[in-house]
């Protein structure tokens, strides 16, 4: 896997693991995760800098687009 891909991956994980759990939990506190990583998405595309996609590479992981 590349880094965009991961990248993608995670962010959408993120996504529906803090729905289900503000469903699940009835804690619509959980939504606030649902923003960060919405409002870090948005910063990746307007700065083009993106952590995880930092950490990754740091880590050794190929770049490459994530939808060749």
């Amino acid at each position: 896997m590349t880094v965009d891909r991961i990248v993608h991956l995670m962010a959408g994980l993120m996504v529906l693991v803090s729905i289900a759990l503000a469903h699940f939990t009835n804690n619509p506190a959980w939504l606030w995760l649902t923003a960060f990583v919405g409002a870090n998405l948005a910063q990746s595309g307007v700065t083009g800098f993106c952590p995880l996609a930092f950490m990754l590479k740091r880590a050794g992981v190929r770049e490459g687009g994530c939808c060749s």
